[in-house]
């Protein structure tokens, strides 16, 4: 069967990747066409180097040859043809954004990139159109795809429970079968009449398998070739605007926090986001504090599994940090607008995952003004110095994976959605 699967963002990328994977485990004769990041086209990779339908599948390309070339995780790559391959068809860094004022600042950009993937649906004609979370993008795609004939799954639903619950009808007129991966979304979406499919939260098998959990704490510094020493995990965001708000903060904070003697040889990592490269760090790197602040790339899972401590930019990486056991603050900063706006619309206590999933204050939440150096510091001390603090975030970090559920979330829902198609 042929599936057509949309990711706008990182987090998206990871979970899509996964789901790839359980979709070949189950439907051996699978063709999959996406929009996504590096790990979902790793996962195509593979599957490709299985030896499965190749002369059908775009291939990599040496630099500048072919047309309509593009990098894409630093391998230059021919864009599948429409109409006739399956493979990647955008990267997601050429889309991602969030925020009200940047969705609006970036608004002819992303139709035009709604009205490509219109036409290529139309033209390759999958099976099924599974959209990952990225609401925005996806509900567009959704109604369109509803309107044209094909069936819809929706997998990480859109927050509708945390703001915007308007698009519950949308939810209801376009999508086919929806999958969720929250226990605290079953509830909701009852009370709301709609049928949904819970395997679980494919973020465990994530983490549970990933090198980070499968490596002595000296392998990951031999492999880096850091020295062995404590260090703080720093995560900005994966997207630009967030990275430029976090970053002066951040360092900022690791030169406080190195002024005081019992952390004047600790590191400080920042965990390069997917798709973003050097440039989007260096304006607040000086060669004094790169002594002390490096950043590196395709290492995020390690750097949190080994960090003391980690400063968290909301998102995924907040809950990804809990499974991991490392103690944490998360901090947000938005646009001043984009902040006011979702104050507004938005009704949940947390911001985080975590805290959400167990509806308590298991790590803080420093927002907006309340997210500065003096905060953090006194707040990474408090999780490094008090033990009684940190044990209790550990057993609420405990709790968060207990209500998660187990493993095989990616294949239980990969196999549900192929049975859903078959019906």
């Amino acid at each position: 069967m042929r599936y057509y699967i949309i990711a706008g963002e990182a987090s998206g990328d990871l979970h899509g990747s996964n789901l790839m994977k359980g979709i070949y485990a189950e439907d051996p004769e699978a063709e999959i066409r996406f929009w996504g990041g590096d790990l979902m086209l790793s996962a195509w990779q593979d599957l490709e180097a299985g030896g499965r339908g190749v002369e059908n599948r775009a291939t990599p390309l040496a630099a500048g040859g072919g047309a309509r070339a593009e990098g894409v995780g630093g391998v230059v790559f021919n864009t599948p043809a429409v109409g006739r391959n399956s493979g990647l068809v955008r990267h997601y860094k050429d889309g991602a954004v969030m925020g009200f004022v940047e969705v609006v600042a970036k608004a002819r950009k992303l139709l035009g990139n709604v009205s490509f993937c219109k036409k290529d649906i139309l033209e390759w004609k999958p099976d099924v159109v599974i959209l990952i979370d990225y609401p925005g993008f996806n509900f567009k795609i959704a109604e369109f795809a509803h309107n044209a004939g094909f069936k819809v799954f929706y997998y990480i639903a859109p927050k509708v429970w945390a703001s915007r619950e308007g698009r519950i009808k949308k939810l209801k007129a376009y999508v086919d079968k929806l999958f969720i991966v929250f226990p605290f979304e079953k509830p909701y979406f009852d009370s709301k009449g709609i049928s949904y499919i819970y395997k679980g939260n494919p973020l465990v098998d994530a983490v549970d398998c990933s090198r980070a959990m499968n490596e002595t704490r000296e392998d990951f510094f031999v492999r880096t070739g850091l020295e062995n020493k404590p260090f703080i995990a720093m995560l900005a965001g994966s997207r630009k605007p967030e990275i430029s708000t976090m970053m002066p903060v951040l360092t900022e904070f690791a030169s406080k926090m190195r002024q005081i003697p019992e952390y004047s040889e600790y590191q400080f990592l920042v965990a390069g986001a997917p798709a973003r490269s050097m440039a989007d760090y260096e304006p607040w790197l000086t060669e004094d504090n790169k002594r002390y602040i490096k950043v590196l790339f395709g290492e995020t899972q390690s750097i949190i599994r080994n960090a003391e401590a980690a400063i968290v930019n909301s998102g995924t990486a907040s809950l990804e940090t809990a499974l991991f056991g490392t103690p944490q603050v998360v901090g947000y900063i938005t646009n001043p607008l984009t902040y006011w706006i979702a104050r507004k619309i938005v009704k949940i206590r947390y911001i985080s995952l975590g805290n959400l999933i167990i509806d308590k204050l298991a790590f803080k939440e420093f927002i907006q003004k309340e997210c500065n150096a003096d905060a953090l510091v006194k707040e990474i001390r408090e999780l490094i110095e008090n033990e009684d603090r940190r044990n209790r975030m550990l057993d609420d970090y405990a709790d968060i994976r207990a209500a998660l559920g187990g493993s095989g979330a990616s294949d239980a829902v990969a196999k549900a959605m192929i049975e859903e198609i078959t019906k």
